[in-house]
């Protein structure tokens, strides 16, 4: 089965990222580094994150990388949010992932209850990364 799932990529501080979304998500936490696979060209990338991923409970799935020396750093904002989406049923656990994400960075819209209906809100973590949440049905704010 294919997979669409965010890619971050940060300046130097993707494993206190990875590490923060292991913290989140639950799940199983893989980090690997420059060095580890070779491709430290310069030495100070050495411990950097080549590629590090977050497999969480309930196929969450997000992966972080630092940018190496020799790239240009990822611009501080971007045009791409993470939204996390589900029913009624999903409520405690999408309440809890807000809550998480919220308490390391900064709220956008509160979650409550939107005009479609629905509990949406928007915040963003202490790493930059916006993230919506849509709870469908949501009868409480």
């Amino acid at each position: 089965m294919a997979r669409l799932n965010p890619y971050i990529n940060l300046k130097d501080n993707a494993r206190a990222a990875l590490e923060f979304y292991h913290s989140v998500f639950g799940g199983q936490l893989t980090v690997n580094t420059f060095g580890e696979f070779g491709q430290a060209d310069d030495p100070a990338d050495a411990d950097k994150v080549m590629h590090g991923q977050v497999e969480g409970d309930g196929g969450m799935w997000i992966m972080v990388a630092d940018t190496p020396s020799h790239m240009p750093p990822a611009p501080e904002t971007s045009n791409i949010s993470v939204s996390l989406s589900g029913g009624p049923d999903d409520d405690a656990t999408l309440r809890g992932y807000w809550e998480k994400l919220l308490a390391s960075g900064s709220e956008i819209v509160p979650l409550e209850v939107a005009p479609w209906g629905d509990a949406f809100g928007m915040c963003t973590d202490g790493f930059g990364v916006t993230w919506l949440v849509n709870i469908g049905g949501a009868q409480q704010g």
